[in-house]
């Protein structure tokens, strides 16, 4: 543990972390592959519990939060559809051909947490072409967080990549009720990671977040909508929708920051050919 208490990672617990993030993204890739117009959420979410139980791995998400003043998490995924931004839960819900999806999964191998989202549009014919947009502005303005990341950096250099891509994608709300997080023995740590700049005198003075030391594993997940970023939560306790009804995007991934540079742990590539695009270091261990 770091003076500023984020939990940093020794090569070896990395190494265990990785184990998680590639359930995870097995269970992702599988879940991708069986969404059709037709399906439940609810079966998507029994297509990601089997490949974690061929894993030997536990799903992070499945009874979260039971120990707070709410019902803990029913579901293995959070599997939330067009407005509903994020925590959406698996259930009898048809999807139907242009649905957004966005899909979230975490799991958990000998104590160690993987997390990690991606995005699509259910099929057969490709997005519209606002909505094609709002998928690549996501999904490049996560690997911009990213690729910020480095030794003696601070946490806000994410947030300020972040909202830089964003920004040069074109007019799209950056929710900011929802944020990346660091992740290890526990799937949300110290500190939040945000996908803004700090803004103001004070957020800017007092903004910049911790120092990033190699074993620093953070979660990086930016959401951007079509429409205003605000948000609430559903009566179920968990499902945040966008205000406006505007539709919502969601990327993410589980990444450790090593001594020479950057391992995607959730990535099957690890992250190399998306790291490499952007001149940034790949570093597995």
């Amino acid at each position: 543990m770091s003076r500023t208490g984020v939990e940093v990672k020794s090569p070896e617990q990395v190494r265990l972390m990785r184990r998680a993030g590639l359930v995870v993204a097995d269970a992702l890739e599988a879940v991708v592959a069986a969404v059709r117009p037709g399906t439940t959420t609810r079966e998507l979410d029994a297509v990601a519990a089997e490949v974690m139980a061929r894993a030997g791995a536990q799903p992070s998400f499945l009874g979260y939060g039971a120990e707070e003043d709410r019902p803990g998490f029913p579901g293995v995924l959070c599997l939330s559809v067009d407005d509903e931004v994020v925590h959406g839960i698996p259930g009898d819900r048809v999807l139907a051909a242009g649905d957004l999806l966005s899909i979230d999964c975490g799991a958990v191998v000998d104590g160690w947490h993987g997390d990690a989202a991606v995005s699509v549009v259910v099929g057969p014919e490709p997005p519209r072409h606002e909505v094609a947009g709002l998928l690549d502005a996501t999904r490049t303005a996560m690997w911009h967080g990213i690729a910020a990341l480095r030794p003696d950096g601070r946490v806000a250099d994410v947030g300020r990549a972040v909202e830089a891509a964003v920004r040069a994608a074109g007019p799209y709300g950056i929710v900011d009720d929802y944020v990346g997080h660091g992740i290890g023995t526990a799937m949300h740590q110290e500190p939040d990671v945000p996908n803004r700049a700090p803004h103001g005198l004070l957020e800017r003075v007092r903004g910049r977040g911790p120092r990033l030391v190699p074993g620093t594993v953070l979660a990086v997940e930016p959401m951007l909508t079509l429409g205003s970023p605000e948000t609430h939560e559903l009566d179920d306790g968990w499902t945040a929708v966008t205000d406006d009804g505007g539709l919502a995007c969601h990327f993410e991934h589980t990444v450790a920051l090593t001594p020479a540079g950057l391992w995607v742990l959730t990535a099957h590539d690890g992250g190399e050919a998306a790291l490499a695009a952007l001149g940034a270091p790949y570093a597995p261990l």
